[in-house]
């Protein structure tokens, strides 16, 4: 088994296609189908399902991936610190924060003269959690409560993963500006009954413990879901609607039509962190990635 090898079925894993999977890696078809047959042979395991459609994983090819991502991400790091000229590759997978893509806009451009293949991922909250446990992702942005925080804790175990800590803020309730609930001091929930409250569809995965807003079991009256940051601001703008958050908002993203007002009567905590695979190195960039968190988060913490 050999670390090309290994590069060779995380590559056509995300391609899904032999053929375009042999055009990244600038081989020939043949050439790479011999190299994982070898491969498969070695490890006693069939890694691809091979179909006219293109491949696709296996149950033991999958267990195989994330343990070849974990080897082969590590042999990255050490290229990265020893070599000079390597391209540089690096995810993040988060909820919908605009401070983790602020984070995100600050790293890149320390590496802005570098070659480089990054991935920012806003996405659902089951998919950080797999994301950085399948290592497609090496940081993934999310917080925790006192609802959630058994059953998260629970899945990161299962899943390899470690969470640490960034900081713990009250909850706030984010709208538009022009809305007259925005010029008060706080917000009481008999203000927001009649209002529709905006959350984060979470996909066929749904469950109240995935949910990003913090009151998930809440019984509202009126409730639309969107998939993305700009629609949920769009209807915060056109229909009066709300979201919790944690406060932390960044203008230079989302703009400034948009305010997050104190929670009344409510002394509930956000505890926003980061998740990693358990026992792996962060890359240069991810190190610097969780620095500008840290340093943004300092700065707008309330």
């Amino acid at each position: 088994m050999t670390l090309q090898q290994l590069n060779y079925a995380i590559v056509i894993s995300e391609c899904g296609s032999m053929n375009k999977a042999a055009e990244r890696l600038y081989i020939t078809q043949p050439s790479l189908t011999s190299a994982i047959k070898e491969l498969e042979r070695e490890i006693g395991i069939v890694i691809f399902n091979r179909s006219g459609k293109g491949v696709t994983l296996t149950a033991d090819g999958a267990e195989f991936l994330t343990y070849a991502r974990q080897v082969y991400q590590q042999y990255e790091v050490l290229r990265e610190k020893y070599s000079g000229g390597v391209k540089h590759k690096f995810g993040v997978s988060a909820q919908h924060y605009s401070f983790a893509v602020q984070a995100f806009v600050a790293m890149v451009k320390q590496f802005g003269t570098c070659d480089y293949e990054f991935a920012m991922r806003e996405t659902k909250t089951a998919e950080v959690i797999a994301d950085v446990s399948e290592l497609r992702s090496e940081i993934g942005v999310l917080y925790l409560s006192d609802f959630n925080r058994q059953m998260m804790q629970r899945l990161f175990q299962a899943n390899h993963l470690e969470f640490h800590r960034l900081i713990e803020c009250p909850v706030y309730v984010y709208l538009w500006k022009g809305d007259p609930l925005a010029s008060k001091e706080r917000v009481t929930f008999e203000e927001l009954s009649e209002r529709p409250c905006l959350t984060f569809e979470q996909g066929d995965r749904s469950s109240f413990y995935f949910a990003e807003e913090i009151f998930s079991t809440g019984d509202y009256a009126r409730v639309i879901k969107a998939c993305d940051r700009s629609t949920m601001l769009n209807l915060m703008k056109g229909l009066g609607g709300y979201t919790f958050c944690s406060g932390i908002i960044c203008d230079e993203l989302n703009g400034s039509d948009y305010a997050a007002i104190p929670l009344a009567d409510d002394d509930s905590l956000m505890e926003i962190g980061y998740i990693t695979r358990k026992n792996v190195i962060l890359s240069r960039m991810g190190k610097v990635y969780i620095e500008e968190l840290e340093r943004y988060l300092s700065q707008s913490v309330r």
